[in-house]
């Protein structure tokens, strides 16, 4: 699945165009390198996003996008979050 896909699929991002703005921006990275929106997400890999004010480290669990869809799959798991000031770039 492509990460701007898992992204909105995942209820990280309200929607794909977000995702794909942030990624493009460099705010999103996969396996601690910065990827384009066709990137492809599998299980295991590491998914970091920087919002505004926060850093979320996430592992995919699922990456199927129809199993996505059931309200009782988890998607990730969180493995970090850290707070950043708003002045700041994470990276």
């Amino acid at each position: 699945m492509r990460i701007d896909k898992f992204l909105k699929a995942a209820r990280l991002v309200k929607r794909r165009t977000v995702a794909q703005e942030m990624i493009e921006m460099g705010a999103v990275r996969l396996d601690d390198r910065t990827c384009k929106p066709s990137s492809e997400v599998a299980e295991g890999r590491v998914v970091e996003i920087a919002y505004m004010t926060r850093v979320l480290k996430v592992k995919v669990l699922c990456a199927d996008e129809q199993l996505l869809k059931r309200p009782q799959m988890a998607a990730y798991e969180a493995l970090e979050e850290r707070q950043v000031s708003a002045d700041q770039r994470p990276w």
